[in-house]
């Protein structure tokens, strides 16, 4: 529930992390389902994972040599190598395994299953790679070159636990023990609405006074590029009845609605005008850029809706939504990594704001604290500098000025 203290008959803006908390509770935890390894890249394992098999699941030789007892080839050496007669040949993926005989070797490949009675391998460059016979330049000490079964992972134990994000080693060793599908927590369907009858579409002919549509392709990017399952409306003008209509259709195959633009105090805000007494409530929120926020249901569905200038949409998605998303999607750390840094420069802040600026972060060879500079100016309209920026630089709320050489808290990108 939003809440906004009133103290002395004026409303108080609500703390960022009062704003993060609610949307965190209102996007809740996500179900789960059970998906193909391939649909998995990204997602957080909703179960244990527990192993079919072992891994190695079975003995094998982690070089391409020759299989031997090791007591045959405890004289080899340069001056004096030991010849044996090969009797087999061991391909990786051979079943029909014959026993070693004393006094003989098996030819064997990286990855082939160790025959009984061996219980080494000599790698083929410490011999002369004989076919029929092989001569053995070096002694090979029990247990060398082999893989013993279940010294990665053992049967039973388990392998990946709930929790983890599945990357391409996770995913590669559900596939090694055995398994073609896990239980996720399932990515949400998000409906991002971009709202203002100045946007235009490119690559159509701005007339004067319109500007091009490129909040939507932001937040597109970036829910995709946490798994997020999204579609988008484009521009949709600034008008109650054409808003509702574009949207309410939509509101049953979507899990969260996510607009830009339409939230502020001044005429013609959609958003508000619409959703005001629908389940979403607005508020101002103590921080620059990005003020004007908002959240709720509508028809049962979650709504977030951000400010409408492209960096505020951006600060906001870090500050609101990705936290809220990555808890919804099961990750155990939703928060960027935090440094501590000293300006190149001093910045002033409103006071009483959490001010977030983009900057560029370098850590110096040697030292413990990096450095950061600023990219642009505070202007939530300055798109151009958030490509150049690495990092968002943090200043409290009771900060107005942090002079050059100061420390800093830095959010890394």
């Amino acid at each position: 529930m939003v809440r906004v203290i009133a103290i002395n008959g004026t409303e108080r803006a609500r703390t960022v992390d009062e704003h993060r908390a609610e949307v965190i509770e209102l996007l809740g935890t996500r179900p789960t389902i059970e998906l193909p390894l391939a649909d998995c890249t990204g997602l957080v394992l909703a179960e244990d994972v527990r192993a079919g098999v072992s891994l190695p699941p079975f003995d094998n030789s982690a070089m391409d040599g020759y299989a031997v007892r090791s007591v045959d080839v405890v004289e080899a050496g340069p001056e004096r190598p030991v010849e044996l007669p090969v009797t087999e040949d061991i391909p990786a993926g051979r079943t029909d395994l014959p026993a070693l005989l004393p006094g003989t070797a098996h030819r064997i490949m990286t990855g082939a299953p160790l025959p009984t009675g061996a219980d080494t391998v000599v790698m083929v460059e410490r011999t002369d790679g004989g076919t029929e016979t092989v001569r053995v330049h070096e002694a090979a000490p029990p247990g060398a070159h082999i893989r013993r079964t279940g010294e990665d992972v053992a049967a039973g134990s388990v392998a990946l636990a709930a929790g983890t994000v599945l990357g391409p080693a996770q995913l590669g060793l559900a596939s090694a023990v055995g398994l073609d599908r896990l239980t996720v927590h399932e990515p949400p369907r998000v409906l991002v609405v971009s709202t203002g009858t100045e946007l235009v579409l490119p690559p159509a002919e701005l007339r004067h006074g319109q500007i091009y549509e490129s909040n939507s392709v932001m937040l597109v990017a970036a829910l995709r590029a946490m798994g997020c399952r999204v579609e988008s409306l484009r521009s949709v003008a600034d008008d109650v009845d054409a808003f509702r209509a574009a949207i309410e259709p939509k509101l049953a195959d979507s899990d969260l609605v996510v607009t830009s633009g339409g939230v502020s105090a001044g005429a013609y805000e959609v958003v508000k005008d619409a959703l005001t007494g629908a389940g979403v409530r607005f508020a101002k929120v103590a921080m620059q850029p990005g003020g004007p926020q908002g959240c709720g249901r509508w028809n049962g569905v979650p709504v977030v809706t951000l400010p409408g200038n492209p960096v505020s949409v951006l600060v906001s998605f870090e500050a609101f939504l990705r936290p809220a998303l990555l808890s919804a999607l099961g990750h155990s750390d939703v928060e960027r990594r935090r440094v501590r840094a000293r300006l190149t420069e001093t910045l002033t802040s409103p006071r009483g704001k959490r001010q977030f600026r983009r900057g560029y972060y370098t850590q110096r060879e040697g030292q413990v604290t990096g450095v950061v500079g600023p990219r642009g100016g505070p202007g939530s309209h300055l798109l151009a500098a958030f490509t150049q920026a690495n990092c968002l630089i943090v200043l409290p709320e009771d900060v107005a000025e942090a002079e050059e050489g100061s420390e800093v808290d830095v959010l890394l990108l």
